[in-house]
Formats: C-alpha cells, sequence, structure tokens
C-alpha cells in the first residue's frame, strides 16, 4: 500500500490545483496554446516554489464536460501542458481529465512522467451533472493500468463525490464507499463536500478514516482556518479556491493567500 510520503512526497500533505485555460473545441476556449501552456507553467512554478507539496493539473475550464469520452484533443492538449509543468517543477503532479476521464488521465500521467491521477466514479454509480455515471471503471482502469505498466501511478479516488446526487446509493454511507474503493485497488481515498470550494463534513472524514487506512485526501473547502482539523483524520488537502484572488477556482492565485495557506500546514509539521 503507498502512503501518503509515497505518492505526495510528504506526510500532512498540500496539493495546489493548476485549473488549465479552456482547452481547443471547449465553448470557452480563447487561449492558444501556447499561452495555455504558459499559464499552467506559470501557476505551477508558483505554488511550488511557494511550498506546495504536490500539484494537480485539471481541465476545469472546459465546461460544460463530456462524460467519460473527452475527444482526443483534450488528451492530446493536456499531455502538452504536463510534459511542460513536469519540465518546470521538482514536486509530484497528478493530473484530472473532467469529466470521468480516467483511462485518458492514466495514460497522460503515465506518458508524462506524473506521480498520481484523480479519479471519479471509481466505485459504484452515481447522476454527476454531466449525467448518468452508470458503470464504476475500477476494474477496467486498473486493469488497464496494468496493460500499460503504469503501476507506478497512483490512483486516488473520490467517493461520494461532489457535484453529484447519490440516491442510487444513499443505504452506502461515506465508509462503506471507502471501504469499496480500498477493496477494489485505489491508492488514496478523497472526501469532498458538496460543490467546489465547499468544506465537507468532519463526521463524513472520521467515517472514512475508520473505514480504510488508505491516504485519506480533503478534496474541498480548505482554508488556513480548517487545516488543523483537517489534518486530524487527513493525510493531505487539495486546494483549488481558497489561495485564488477572492477565494474563487476561475481566478490566478493570490501570492498572499498561498503563503498563509502554506505557513499554515508548515505550522502543524
Amino acid at each position: 500500500m503507498k502512503s501518503s510520503a509515497d505518492i505526495f512526497g510528504t506526510d500532512r500533505a498540500l496539493v495546489g490545483m493548476v485549473h488549465v485555460q479552456a482547452l481547443p473545441g471547449t465553448p470557452k476556449h480563447q487561449h492558444t496554446m501556447d499561452d495555455i501552456v504558459a499559464m499552467a507553467v506559470e501557476e505551477a512554478v508558483l505554488l511550488a516554489e511557494s511550498g506546495f507539496d504536490a500539484i494537480l493539473m485539471e481541465n476545469m475550464h472546459d465546461v460544460p464536460y463530456l462524460r467519460r469520452n473527452i475527444g482526443p484533443e483534450i488528451v492530446s492538449a493536456m499531455t502538452r501542458v504536463c510534459v511542460a509543468v513536469r519540465k518546470a517543477v521538482g514536486v509530484p503532479l497528478g493530473v484530472q481529465l473532467l469529466a470521468g476521464a480516467n483511462h485518458a488521465s492514466l495514460a497522460v500521467a503515465s506518458c508524462t512522467g506524473l506521480q498520481f491521477i484523480r479519479a471519479e466514479g471509481f466505485v459504484f454509480a452515481s447522476v454527476a451533472d454531466e449525467g448518468l455515471i452508470e458503470e464504476a471503471d475500477a476494474g477496467s482502469l486498473l486493469r488497464y493500468r496494468k496493460a500499460i505498466g503504469a503501476e507506478n501511478v497512483a490512483v486516488l479516488a473520490d467517493i461520494r463525490k461532489k457535484h453529484s446526487a447519490h440516491a442510487i446509493t444513499a443505504d452506502v454511507d461515506v465508509g462503506e464507499y471507502a471501504k469499496a474503493a480500498d477493496f477494489f485497488g485505489a491508492d488514496g481515498v478523497i472526501i469532498t463536500g458538496l460543490s467546489t470550494g465547499q468544506a465537507i463534513r468532519i463526521d463524513d472524514l472520521g467515517t472514512a478514516r475508520v473505514a480504510s487506512k488508505l491516504p485519506l485526501i480533503v478534496g474541498s473547502g480548505v482554508t488556513p482556518q480548517c487545516v488543523e482539523h483537517l489534518f486530524a483524520y487527513a493525510d493531505a488537502l487539495i486546494v483549488g479556491s481558497w489561495y485564488k484572488h477572492d477565494g474563487r477556482w476561475s481566478n490566478a492565485p493570490d501570492p498572499q493567500r498561498v503563503k498563509q495557506l502554506v505557513d499554515a500546514v508548515r505550522a502543524l509539521r
């Protein structure tokens, strides 16, 4: 079993999000690929030099998202971004391709030297804002990882993921989700709030901690004020909103907020 230090390079890890600008073919696309790559690299360098332990790249500006099958143009563009960021920073890196394109994420990570992917729809079905995620892909994803020789890439699985309805699994609590992700071979479990930037329920975090020994990661709602409480259970925190200007995920990072967040985490080590 991989530890948090194996994946992120340290315990009590702080993971920053680089929200890559809208990619070619998506409704909000407006920048050249050269500019998209340059902006992603600039953000990654700022986070790494400011003390973030790892970075996760994501195509969040590609709204509205496609479900699972995202097109070769997106895979190609994200590959180019990941290559450039990998050359620019030395911290552990991950990638997530929205929405639920876990096989594509794994291929990109394997080919560009990344350490982890974030996977939604790994276990159990749900109704996301992109539509019904009717088939969990743990079985096919880990077989694909084996087939391409990418066992070194960790799979971090969202459970009861944000931006989704879970009525069809209402009788399955967070602990059972975490147990299932563990049993099906995830390398880590991610707990989120209801939507981007929203705080998680501490009770959910504690329940997942009891249910599984996998690295436990908070995936939304992290602020400097709550890191101490979150690290009582969590092994890592993924942050993509609070340290941006005005706390909005779509804005550029605010260096002062970046420093404040890093200082809060360092004070606990």
